[in-house]
């Protein structure tokens, strides 16, 4: 037995790029319908959502049923809440607002295995098919296949965002715009020079380290930031989706009213 193939890490490290889908909702089957619509990665939350782990796992599993790949972005809290979501066999956490290099090197200590951090040991789970894979082939196979994202979304790292980017264990530096525009005062303004400005240096300093740069997007710019070095993409959320299912009928039916009305 192995530790689960990361299908989504083999792919960007190939050179190509990977679009996820957030959802906000804890029913597992919006993850399942998120597969079976052709998505490969989804990104589920802890940070903003009211999750708990028991629907995060079957949230995960469900993806793992139709052959998709989760990340799971989660609370700021101790090792526990960095790691669980890798022993419920998630293929990578997201860990929001990652403040300085100490922030960065914590992080890799509490979620990857000897040599690389700290991370405590278990391997009775489903990651590590509940005891069955070989201990010392469990640690290493995790170091290999669950990746580990940080958030840079604040101005403070930017400091330190190369020294950040060579972090042993880090894989990947995920650009939060959203947050970053509220934090310089200019809440909102996605094309703000400093904004675009560090969506350009993330890259930069992610490709100069080895490792590799996400970030939000639209089907709009999509392909700009491809073209900028961006691999992995998350566009859309499944509130989003329904909102405008919702209006969308709500419109229609007003419509229908107004023009029974004049006649």
């Amino acid at each position: 037995m192995h530790v689960k193939e990361n299908r989504m890490l083999k792919k960007m490290r190939a050179g190509e790029a990977v679009v996820s889908v957030k959802t906000n909702l804890s029913d597992p089957r919006v993850v399942e319908l998120a597969g079976l619509c052709g998505f490969e990665c989804i990104w589920l939350d802890m940070e903003h959502v009211p999750n708990d782990w028991f629907v995060v796992e079957n949230q995960i599993r469900a993806a793992r049923m139709v052959g998709m790949d989760t990340i799971v972005r989660v609370a700021r809290g101790s090792y526990s809440d960095l790691i669980r979501p890798f022993e419920a066999n998630a293929d990578a956490i997201m860990v929001p607002h990652v403040m300085s290099l100490a922030d960065a090197r914590q992080v890799s200590r509490q979620t990857r295995f000897n040599p690389v951090g700290r991370r405590p040991v278990d391997g009775g789970n489903s990651d590590g098919a509940y005891c069955m894979i070989d201990f010392k082939q469990y640690l290493a196979e995790s170091n290999q296949e669950k990746f580990v994202i940080i958030q840079i979304e604040d101005p403070e790292p930017l400091e330190e965002l190369e020294a950040i980017a060579g972090v042993e264990g880090i894989d990947l530096l995920f650009f939060g715009p959203g947050d970053f525009s509220h934090a310089i005062g200019a809440p909102g303004q996605s094309d703000h020079p400093l904004i675009n400005q560090t969506r350009r240096r993330i890259v930069d300093a992610a490709r100069a380290n080895g490792k590799l740069a996400g970030t939000v997007g639209t089907l709009a710019n999509y392909q700009e930031l491809v073209d900028m070095g961006y691999q992995l993409i998350n566009i859309g959320a499944d509130v989003l989706g329904l909102a405008d299912y919702f209006r969308n009928i709500t419109a229609s039916l007003q419509r229908l009213s107004e023009n029974q009305s004049h006649v």
